[in-house]
């Protein structure tokens, strides 16, 4: 449920940096339990309803992998799947459910036997309870009905209309002979309230697992779901309407039935193209079809589109934070193996890590064995290594999953068809070809099905196979293709391609290079510098500029003469501002004011530093900053990572759980919330001066900044926005506080001034004569 896009936070910086600089508490007293960091006074709750606080963030992180498919791939699949249910339960209501089979025919020419007025009105109430049902769980996630309310309606509505379908089909599966009819079959609408009834049923089991969490506590009782997300479900809706309507405006044109125009419109949108039996023959259908096809490819490239982005980046997110997670533990209790059992030390270190730098891992901060620096360095090391292993993991199990998915797709539907067009004399062989070039949307034609039961099948065959052809080709995105196109630029690299590599020779050593993934290196230290540069980033200029920073910049800098054209890029508003800081510190400095002359050089570094990280966090590879980069910025942020005052061993998994209960009961969840926050002294004050309390981390524990949910330029930017903020906000306070004295002492003297005159006056009424005193 909680589970924004990871643009809003940075988004909501500019309102942060905009209005709330003058009046918003510090920083450093800012309760994360009850408000969000990101949240502006002026906004209502309806506003502020997506966004979501930073502990809840990292909460998520850390969530099981199951709470998290509760909290937000369960409504995901049932904002999904129920329009779905509801397409098939009106293809199941609006033809009868049986045919007759005229003599020598078979059953997908048979004539339509009229349905009983009792089952008519039973289908009619099961598809007016999942309406009802899905119109509920639409308005919950819209923010219309409470969840209180709407969840029961859709759980409710959902099962009894499954329920009511399941008792029609047990009837017609049973005794529905029509009598005076030698030879009938079951008609499509038949099969279409099976998957109907199906998909009722899983949908309503799945909400209660997600009703069950919010009610444990695991999360919120509300979704907090992207407006994105919260499209997904009007895509879904939008694609199968523009599917029905399309099958009912080609079934009165081409005179086909409206469920094989169903058929027809499902292999089009789809781009399949089978046979030859359900195409246009008219003028008018063949003219229609240009503008239905594309408006179908249309619909659901955004559908499929949306399930890459939203389902497919934010899962593969989770579980490479689980996967992190997990293989974060195992390393602590190899550590702790280790540290109990130095002979382990002697074959090999943990994790595949060298063995110097396990070794440092197993002392404490402030111990003197090692310096600070290395000990904290071997740390960070530990985490960089946990991390590739959990990203090269997560990237194999996910295409070992995706292609489970797509072989049980493909051989449990060739297997169905066998047996549903066996008045073909489909082999399973003929129905695995036939599967495998409509999964990959060939289409040859030669093979099409013709049952009542194979039509409707394929219709939700291949709407489980969008989905999962999506997940597929995005897996192999990831691993295999990536790895082809590495081989073919590594190729070209040493060939004909244009290379860094001026010679034959340092082309081979380059390959040589990116072939072993950067283990064996035989070129010169000036090759690697380079390519390091590259890699980094490295390089003059700066993108444009964050918004939010941009606006404090026109409200900071001086007015423009008259005439001065509007159109500066907001990078040179950035260097005015840092410009305008510089000439201050200088003149704090002419002064003899050191305080100001801190305070000014303290901001000129952190705008410096936040155009830096604005273009990391814009670039479209996440950076990943090395150990001095991160020593510097956290040292900017007020943590000196020589100073073993802020910094602990990692906790094992027990003394984990024991510390979430202690600061669950002290209302205490910062978590790395509190990294480069409380730690720090604003504007040149001393530490000691503060009344905070310094939260003590490690890199390798849960609480590392590389553990958060955010890349690691995003998470630096909104911190440095922060420190920023609060020292602008400290020199608007020390003004109002001036502006407030000074008032205090002019309306002090006016009272003094008029207290002495009513003495004055008081006086000359007891002693007229003092008015004759000269």
């Amino acid at each position: 449920m909680n589970d924004p896009g990871l643009d809003e936070p940075i988004a909501d910086a500019s309102a942060i940096l905009k209005e709330n600089v003058e009046d918003r508490p510090p920083a450093s007293h800012h309760n994360p339990q009850t408000s969000s960091p990101f949240q502006r006074r002026d906004e209502s709750p309806e506003q502020t309803y997506d966004k979501m606080s930073e502990e809840e963030q990292e909460r998520n992180f850390l969530m099981p992998a199951r709470w998290w498919y509760a909290s937000t791939g369960v409504p995901l699949v049932a904002g999904t799947f129920g329009p779905m249910a509801n397409a098939f339960s009106i293809c199941a209501l609006v033809e009868n459910w049986r045919v007759e089979i005229p003599p020598g025919g078979t059953e997908e020419h048979g004539i339509d036997i009229k349905d009983p007025a009792w089952l008519i009105a039973v289908n009619a109430v099961s598809l007016a309870f999942a309406l009802v049902a899905n119109m509920s769980l639409l308005l919950n996630m819209a923010r219309r009905v409470p969840f209180r309310i709407a969840q029961p309606i859709t759980i409710l509505g959902f099962w009894i209309a499954s329920v009511l379908l399941i008792g029609l089909v047990a009837v017609a599966s049973s005794d529905f002979d029509a009598p005076g009819v030698k030879s009938q079959a079951l008609s499509q609408a038949y099969y279409y309230a099976i998957f109907a009834a199906g998909l009722y049923q899983i949908i309503s089991y799945l909400m209660c697992f997600t009703v069950y969490g919010a009610y444990k506590g695991h999360y919120s009782k509300e979704f907090k779901l992207t407006v994105a997300q919260r499209t997904l479900m009007l895509q879904t809706i939008m694609f199968l309407l523009y599917q029905l309507l399309g099958a009912l405006v080609y079934s009165h044109i081409e005179g086909w039935k409206f469920l094989d125009a169903v058929y027809w419109a499902e292999f089009t949108s789809l781009t399949i193209g089978i046979g030859d039996d359900y195409t246009p023959k008219t003028h008018l259908g063949r003219g229609l079809l240009f503008p239905f096809a594309m408006g179908g490819i249309i619909i659901l490239g955004l559908v499929v589109g949306s399930i890459r982005s939203l389902i497919l980046e934010r899962g593969k997110k989770k579980m490479a934070a689980r996967l992190t997670e997990k293989t974060r533990v195992r390393l602590l209790k190899e550590i702790e193996r280790v540290g109990k059992k130095k002979s382990l030390l002697r074959r090999k270190g943990a994790l595949g890590l060298e063995k110097n730098t396990t070794k440092a891992l197993t002392v404490d901060p402030g111990d003197g064995e090692i310096s600070e620096l290395e000990r904290r360095q071997a740390e960070f090391e530990a985490m960089r290594k946990v991390q590739e292993y959990a990203a090269t993991e997560r990237k194999y199990m996910s295409l070992l999953i995706s292609t489970f998915a797509f072989a049980f797709l493909w051989t449990i539907g060739a297997l169905v068809f066998e047996h549903a067009e066996r008045n073909q004399d489909w082999s399973y062989f003929g129905s695995l070809y036939f599967s495998y070039t409509t999964l990959l949307t060939i289409g040859y034609g030669d093979f099409q099905p013709m049952s009542n039961s194979g039509k409707p099948f394929f219709v939700f065959w291949t709407l489980l196979a969008v989905p999962t052809l999506t997940i597929l080709i995005s897996d192999m995105g990831d691993t295999v293709v990536k790895a082809v196109k590495d081989v073919t630029i590594w190729l070209g690299e040493i060939t004909v391609l244009p290379s860094s590599e001026d010679t034959i020779a340092n082309r081979l050593k380059h390959g040589v290079y990116k072939a072993t993934l950067g283990q064996l290196d035989p070129r010169s230290s000036g090759s690697r510098d380079v390519e390091k540069g590259s890699e980094t980033g490295g390089g003059s200029g700066y993108q444009e500029l964050h918004p939010g920073l941009a606006r404090l910049f026109r409200n900071g800098v001086r007015k423009r003469k008259k005439g001065e054209k509007d159109n500066d890029t907001k990078d040179r508003l950035a260097a005015d501002f840092e410009e305008e800081e510089k000439q201050e510190e200088s003149d704090a400095r002419d002064k003899g004011d050191r305080g100001q002359e801190d305070v000014h050089h303290y901001r000129r570094l952190l705008i410096s530093q936040i155009r830096r990280v604005y273009a990391d966090a814009s670039a479209a590879t996440p950076k990943k900053y090395s150990y001095d980069e991160w020593q510097y910025f956290l040292k900017l942020l007020g943590e000196d990572e020589a100073d073993p005052s802020y910094h602990r061993r990692a906790p094992t998994h027990g003394e984990m759980a024991k510390e979430a209960r202690e600061a669950k009961e002290n209302n205490n969840e910062g978590g790395n919330l509190d990294i480069g926050r409380k730690g720090a002294a604003f504007d040149g004050e001393r530490q000691e001066d503060q009344d905070v309390q310094v939260a003590k981390w490690s890199w390798i524990g849960a609480q590392s900044p590389l553990m958060g949910d955010k890349e690691e330029a995003e998470w630096l930017l909104e911190r440095l926005f922060e420190r920023l903020e609060a020292s602008l906000r400290s020199d608007t306070t020390q003004t109002e506080k001036a502006k407030h004295y000074t008032r205090d002492l002019e309306e002090q003297k006016r009272r003094e001034e008029d207290g002495a005159g009513s003495e004055r006056t008081m006086s000359q009424d007891r002693d007229p004569g003092v008015l004759d005193h000269p």
